[in-house]
């Protein structure tokens, strides 16, 4: 089982689309909030800006997540919201579902956490 409890050490990346950033920003805000929380250091996070529209999210991301963590080697996590609205959007970067930025930053941590002890 993965710890939430220690993230010493691991490394992040964060993608974020520059498109609907009124809920980009919302999932990121709720992505780095989680990271400090479980004590992962400012200078282990990399953020990175993508410009991409729905159709392509909803028809490659899923894929794209899927290789980059088989060619890398490494835990990628899917954290794409693909919705029908901005009212949907809204309620999943901090609204009544939760922010999901929150839940794939917690995700990556025991995901992390997980390979670095299989690497053990």
């Amino acid at each position: 089982m993965g710890s939430l409890t220690n993230a010493e050490g691991l490394r992040f990346g964060v993608v974020v689309a520059r498109f609907n950033e009124v809920v980009t920003n919302l999932l990121l805000q709720g992505a780095l909030e989680t990271f400090e929380r479980y004590s992962v250091k400012p200078e282990d996070i990399t953020i990175r800006g993508d410009t991409t529209h729905y159709d392509a999210v909803a028809n490659s991301a899923a894929s794209g997540v899927l290789n980059a963590g088989l060619s890398a080697s490494i835990p990628c996590i899917f954290g794409v919201l693909t919705c029908e609205d901005m009212d949907q959007a809204l309620n999943r970067a901090g609204g009544k579902a939760g922010n999901k930025g929150a839940e794939a930053a917690i995700t990556a941590i025991e995901m992390a956490s997980l390979f670095r002890h299989h690497l053990c």
